[in-house]
């Protein structure tokens, strides 16, 4: 972020200064423990903490602090802002500051996909200019407003990730960040215990519409595209198998990566080498290279962006590890990647194909019946082996055919894989966040790293 002043802070949030007499901050923080000096110290409540006794803890380093609750002692030399409510507070700071910057904000929705498609797409358009971008896959109303907070005043595009969980999560974070484009990479069954049917999780991402003026949207997801009626602005559709603006074809799938030759209108085309593999990935592409043409970057710039993007960490990374290849998807479980997980798992397979399968969370309702219709897909897709991790997996594994194995968590799972491992498996490895199924090939990473060596 640039240099924010006293009076920029107060005009946004309508705050009223309590002691000390800065004048400009260097930055934002909710954090006492990393909050850097000069930085602007706001007291965040949650179910789970108040940020108000912390303050303090803050003031060592930072020079001042928004407040919710006047405190009973005043800091020498700090500055400390009173308003009625510090997570207002926050999203007020940040609105004034979208408001002040003159540049395109291209806002990622959608139930999978949203964190790839952002990094593409910032990687596109960091080929010619400075990107702002949402860290990691911090998508909620408090990592995208410290996004916003973060700008030096010289990026040339903001490219935001929207994350939700329930209806309205996304119309709170447009309105705090006025996106101007859009890109809906599809929907399927996620938070369902918040939202309680696809139905909403689809309302829901489609609350973008009414902020934007461009939207480029999955043509092979007719739920989605079914339910875009009435969009005022210019409508922008990407597939693979249906008619589409931009698209993908003479598609050639690599152990890691594909090629494909990426199609735009007016019979513009050029050959991508991708280096993330799967097919959802392809989409993902497609959406970011969809919205980079609106946007009028040209297609040398759109090629360097998508193949010099080397993957996001625990997203469907692909290892040789001991003579086996390993399938590392990690991060996030939702029945559709899911699905497209255990497609690579087939696609990949070399002798014997394992499968490590974490519960997925927050489902609800949907939860029992979710997880066995995706172990009848796993017989379907004729997976050799399944380690069935967690008490969702556990209960749906009568539904596999071929060796089923269980286990309460990803400690025990990490256990039995090693006393299956042999050389030659293609292991996939997924679950919920929850699951932390990334500890189940622990050993397995160490055991390659040492043999590496």
């Amino acid at each position: 972020m640039g240099f924010l002043r006293v009076e920029d802070i107060i005009q946004a949030t309508g705050g009223r200064i309590l002691c000390g007499k800065q004048t400009e901050f260097s930055g934002l923080s909710i954090d006492s423990r990393t909050i850097k000096n000069g930085e602007l110290f706001i007291a965040l409540r949650g179910p789970n903490f108040d940020g108000n006794n912390f303050l303090y803890d803050a003031l060592i380093n930072g020079c001042c602090a928004i407040v919710d609750f006047p405190p009973s002692e005043h800091v020498k030399g700090k500055m400390i802002i009173h308003v009625k409510n510090t997570l207002k507070a926050l999203h007020d700071i940040a609105g004034y500051i979208r408001s002040k910057a003159n540049v395109p904000v291209i806002g990622i929705t959608g139930t999978n996909g949203k964190t790839t498609t952002k990094e593409l797409i910032a990687s596109i358009f960091s080929q010619s200019r400075k990107v702002l971008k949402t860290s990691g896959n911090l998508n909620n109303h408090i990592g995208l407003p410290l996004c916003i907070a973060r700008m030096d005043g010289d990026e040339r595009v903001m490219v935001l990730e929207m994350g939700s969980s329930i209806q309205g999560d996304i119309r709170q974070l447009c309105e705090i960040s006025h996106p101007d484009f859009a890109v809906v990479t599809n929907v399927g069954p996620a938070h369902l215990e918040g939202f309680g049917s696809i139905e909403a999780i689809r309302s829901t991402d489609l609350e973008i519409l009414d902020y934007v003026k461009v939207v480029s949207v999955n043509a092979d997801d007719k739920f989605l595209t079914e339910g875009i009626n009435g969009f005022g602005g210019k409508l922008i559709t990407y597939g693979i198998e249906d008619p589409a603006d931009v698209y993908a074809e003479d598609i050639v799938s690599r152990d890691i990566g594909s090629d494909f030759r990426l199609c735009f209108p007016g019979d513009r085309n050029i050959r991508i080498n991708l280096g993330i593999s799967g097919r959802f990935n392809i989409y993902n592409a497609l959406a970011a290279a969809s919205i980079a043409d609106a946007l009028g970057t040209g297609l040398e710039d759109i090629k360097r962006g998508l193949e010099s993007f080397a993957g996001v960490p625990m997203r469907l990374e692909i290892k040789e590890i001991s003579g086996s290849l390993i399938i590392s998807d990690v991060y996030n479980a939702n029945p559709a990647s899911m699905d497209e997980a255990v497609k690579e798992l087939a696609r990949l397979k070399r002798q014997r194909t394992v499968a490590v399968l974490g519960d997925m969370l927050e489902l609800g309702t949907y939860s029992e019946e979710a997880h066995r219709k995706l172990l009848r897909h796993l017989s379907e897709m004729k997976i050799d082996i399944l380690i069935a991790v967690g008490p969702e997996m556990i209960t749906a594994s009568s539904e596999f055919s071929g060796t089923c194995y269980t286990a309460d968590d990803s400690d025990a799972a990490r256990s039995l894989l090693l006393s299956i491992f042999s050389s030659g498996d293609t292991i996939l490895v997924k679950g919920s966040r929850g699951m932390r199924m990334e500890k189940a090939l622990q050993e397995l990473v160490l055991k390659g790293e040492r043999h590496a060596v």
